[in-house]
């Protein structure tokens, strides 16, 4: 079996609290970009988690990885708690995908990627606009409806869904949910 040789590795970082079909649809695409994709899994202090880190990491790998087999990619999902261009840089990242589902982000993503660019302008950013079918979705609002007990089937995979429904289940995880 021949080894590919990697030459153009993409980051897609995020929370992914929880990971989301418009995530997936993101991992879907940037695949098709790079050589590599590392998903870098971050920890953000401004956000209160329903997952752990761990968990994120293990999910994320779980419902990306089928993709990635399907695209014949290299694919990596890598935690981490600093700087995304210090991330970007240590794992050799030549480009940083993000996804844009309205105007809104794209205020915050363009001033993300001009400080990033100040930083390291050998690393690209790319922005991939989110399919129109799933630009609703937002990891925080998906967490909201889920807090309040409402059908987030059409916003995760299944398998995910279901663990949000147990974490939530009988605990105060949905008050501070919608309250963070």
């Amino acid at each position: 079996m021949a080894v590919k040789m990697i030459r153009r590795v993409g980051i897609y970082p995020g929370t992914f609290d929880p990971i989301t079909l418009g995530h997936l649809d993101i991992v879907r695409r940037g695949l098709k970009m790079v050589d590599k994709l590392v998903i870098g899994v971050g920890t953000n202090p401004g956000k209160t988690p329903l997952f752990t880190l761990d968990e994120r990491v293990v999910q994320v790998q779980r419902e990306a990885g089928p993709l990635a087999e399907a695209a014949g990619a290299v694919m990596e999902v890598v935690p981490f708690d600093e700087l995304l261009m210090h991330f970007a840089e240590r794992v050799g990242a030549h480009i940083i995908i993000r996804g844009l589902r309205a105007v809104s982000d794209f205020e915050y993503e363009f001033q993300m990627a001009g400080m990033n660019g100040y930083l390291n302008p050998e690393i690209e950013t790319v922005f991939l606009m989110a399919d129109a079918k799933l630009q609703p979705i937002a990891s925080r609002l998906v967490k909201e409806v889920a807090a309040y007990g409402g059908d987030v089937s059409f916003f995760v995979p299944d398998r995910i869904a279901t663990e949000m429904q147990a974490r939530l289940a009988g605990s105060d995880a949905a008050k501070t949910i919608v309250t963070s």
